[in-house]
């Protein structure tokens, strides 16, 4: 329960609330949700979400984002490790005009927390997660941190 705490804590801090979050036990995996991945490409590698697209944070490219995601309506779940970059994509992607998008409370970690699954590039599930650092690998309490690349 602490562990929680610490993350609510860390999402009020950090975050604006200016993209509505969805729970990871709310987000039903199909195809009419795309799921953006707002972290580096480093850790995309290690393991994603079923599905998910690549976007990064500091190589976000809205051009890219306008022709890959051509409906401005479509659901959009935007990830990061705990929900703080996909904030900030989530973000660019309103100003981009698009009308559904969510923030996933709490990102991989979270997900992985509550027993999601993710996946290795070869789409083969995989127990590991990049944890970003020491500090926010904390938040990690299920699977098996990876720190590099």
């Amino acid at each position: 329960m602490r562990a929680q705490r610490s993350l609510d804590n860390t999402l009020k801090l950090l975050n604006k609330q200016s993209v509505p979050y969805i729970q990871p036990e709310n987000l039903e995996m199909n195809d009419s949700i795309v799921l953006l991945d707002a972290r580096e490409l480093g850790e995309f590698e290690v393991s994603h979400l079923k599905n998910a697209i690549w976007v990064g944070n500091s190589d976000f490219d809205p051009a890219n984002m306008l022709q890959t995601i051509p409906k401005k309506d479509q659901p959009i779940v935007v990830y990061c490790s705990i929900g703080v970059r996909s904030e900030d994509i989530g973000e660019k992607l309103q100003e981009l005009g698009y009308t559904d998008v969510k923030n996933l409370y709490g990102g991989i970690f979270e997900w992985k927390n509550q027993n999601g699954t993710v996946y290795n590039p070869k789409g083969v599930a995989t127990d590991s997660v990049h944890a970003y650092n020491r500090l926010w690998g904390r938040l990690l309490k299920k699977g098996v941190k990876v720190y590099q690349p």
